[in-house]
């Protein structure tokens, strides 16, 4: 570990334990001051996050899109904090926070006995989703890629899985999964980061081609198991609500192209919730982009392959 990987660790234990002592509406608060102090000196991702907005949005003016980008920013400052709270929390502390809807959804799915994929994107809550969703339903796998900084990566493992879930990580991963699905667990993927087209298809996301995970498409032919969209919000108060719409339905082998026709619907989907509530995603992500060497590596391989899985988020 280097110097700056102990300062951030320091930093991020001293915080947690802050978030720790103060109120939700406190730790909200602060969430969003940090928000706003990266937008206003982040320019870097802060132009990113502007030139994403008006692709997406040419009708809207420029004053509309910079509000959403500074909703964005702020939103994110609480994520972050609102996870170290939750990090500090017991679990009917948590289940106090937050509600469900839709979670029938999910038993329904288990209860036919080939395992349940969850999906989501870079959205609302959905680190806190994954805390407490096995409160009240199965443990899940979440599908993640390793922190760069080896104490603060231990901290999040630790976190993930003090409520009963478990995390995958590269190798070795496929199989992980389908044996995670096997013994009817859910498996949670996020399916809104660039992957490089060999480990992926494009697929419309905002009118514009995004090079898209075929992970969820081919677990879902290859194993039957229905396919739910989860998406966390916040509510007034310092609430949170847990939704699960209806399954997509799963995908037709007998489409000549079925990997990319589920990819497509599924991102339709999360497209839908981004354009309810704009300020909830990340647009400073490089989600559209042309391929680059070395940046960014596919979730899983190529359909058809078993060995590891080389990036996840």
């Amino acid at each position: 570990m280097t110097l700056l990987h102990h300062v951030e660790y320091g930093g991020v234990m001293a915080a947690r334990g802050l978030m720790r002592l103060l109120p939700m509406t406190v730790v909200l608060a602060i969430g969003t001051m940090l928000g706003r102090a990266f937008h206003a000196f982040d320019a870097k991702h802060r132009r990113l996050a502007l030139a994403n907005l008006e692709a997406a949005f040419p009708s809207r003016t420029a004053k509309e899109r910079g509000a959403i980008a500074r909703d964005m920013f702020e939103h994110f400052g609480r994520l972050l904090t609102v996870l170290l709270k939750f990090s500090t929390m017991r679990p009917d502390e948590m289940l106090a926070r937050v509600e469900f809807e839709g979670e029938e959804r999910v038993r329904a799915a288990h209860a036919l006995g080939h395992g349940v994929l969850l999906f989501t994107g870079h959205f609302g809550y959905w680190e806190i989703n994954a805390l407490v969703h096995a409160l009240v339903l199965h443990p899940m796998s979440v599908l993640a890629r390793p922190l760069d900084n080896t104490k603060l990566h231990a901290l999040l493992e630790d976190v993930r899985g003090r409520t009963g879930n478990s995390v995958i990580y590269r190798r070795g991963a496929v199989r992980r999964v389908l044996r995670a699905l096997a013994a009817n667990q859910a498996v949670a993927v996020l399916i809104d980061q660039h992957i490089q087209p060999v480990d992926a298809v494009y697929v419309d996301f905002f009118n514009r081609p995004a090079a898209t995970t075929t992970a969820l498409a081919a677990l879902a032919i290859r194993t039957g198991a229905p396919v739910i969209p989860v998406f966390a919000l916040p509510l007034p108060g310092g609430r949170f609500r847990m939704v699960y719409e209806h399954a997509v339905d799963p995908p037709n082998p007998n489409h000549p192209d079925p990997l990319r026709d589920f990819t497509q619907r599924c991102t339709d989907v999360l497209e839908m919730y981004v354009r309810r509530y704009p300020g909830l995603w990340l647009w400073m992500h490089r989600r559209w982009r042309d391929v680059e060497s070395g940046t960014d590596k596919g979730m899983f391989p190529a359909a058809g392959r078993e060995d590891d899985v080389e990036d996840a988020e």
